[in-house]
């Protein structure tokens, strides 16, 4: 009979303490002082046995997750009491938000590769530092470069295949980074007042934090769309516009050069 129970328990998804433990590696010890802390939600209790779920499950890994982030138990406790409540909808969200905005794998080179890639014999160590400032590279302690986007290291080696100075690389660089920024900014700002604000006020009800949840999902690929395709506006704007200021200077007589005599 022990074993049925055991059997039906598990099926319906929940564990023991010792079940929850072997689950998530942790010693029934510091499951329960996690519980004391305020960390994890108390246990379903039927007869003398306290049953747990997979929201319990998920707490543990969120609460370890953020320890890895340098956050210390109480500052943890104080974040998950103010998400207002243990249900999975809320650990979802608290991922969600703390999830890349977009996936892209660093590369690593070496010193004399980087170098090539930039078309010079040595690394420029102030343009160096300033590119690892922005946030798009990053020396590492064996002195070899991780870069953190290819893709933009990639745009920057072809822009100084056409010509352009790896100074001038990185300028733009940083051009980009300040504009960027607002534009994270805005959006940023749009789900906080369009969609967590009114969220917030209603009390943050259990049934919409999965609303809140997919709305923020949502909004990231939504954001590099509409960023790109308004860059391919203004892109066309201001070639057109160049194009034709430069016809109007082709047009006009070269400094330097007289008159021709006839």
């Amino acid at each position: 009979m022990a074993s049925e129970t055991k059997v039906a328990a598990n099926a319906d998804g929940k564990m023991t303490i010792g079940e929850l433990a072997q689950r998530t590696g942790m010693t029934i010890r510091n499951i329960r002082a996690h519980q004391t802390r305020g960390l994890l939600p108390p246990p379903e209790v039927q007869g003398r046995t306290g049953y747990y779920t997979e929201e319990h499950v998920a707490r543990i890994e969120l609460t370890r997750e953020m320890q890895a982030e340098g956050l210390n138990l109480e500052a943890i406790r104080r974040v998950l009491e103010s998400t207002g409540g243990s249900s999975k909808e809320m650990v979802d969200f608290a991922r969600a938000v703390r999830a890349p905005f977009e996936d892209e794998t660093p590369e690593i080179f070496g010193p004399a590769d980087f170098a090539e890639s930039w078309q010079t014999k040595t690394i420029d160590e102030k343009l160096l530092r300033k590119a690892e400032k922005l946030g798009v590279l990053r020396v590492l302690a064996d002195g070899n470069i991780e870069v953190i986007s290819p893709r933009l290291h990639r745009a920057a080696s072809r822009m100084i295949d056409f010509g352009v100075s790896p100074a001038a690389a990185v300028a733009l660089a940083a051009k980009l980074h300040e504009h960027a920024d607002a534009v994270a900014r805005a959006y940023v700002d749009l789900f906080t007042e369009q969609i967590w604000e009114p969220f917030d006020k209603a009390g943050r009800p259990d049934e919409d934090w999965h609303k809140v949840t997919e709305a923020l999902e949502g909004l990231r690929p939504l954001a590099s769309d509409a960023l790109l395709a308004m860059f391919q506006i203004t892109m066309g704007e201001e070639t057109e516009k160049a194009a034709e200021q430069t016809l109007m200077n082709a047009g006009k007589p070269q400094r330097g050069r007289g008159r021709r005599r006839h």
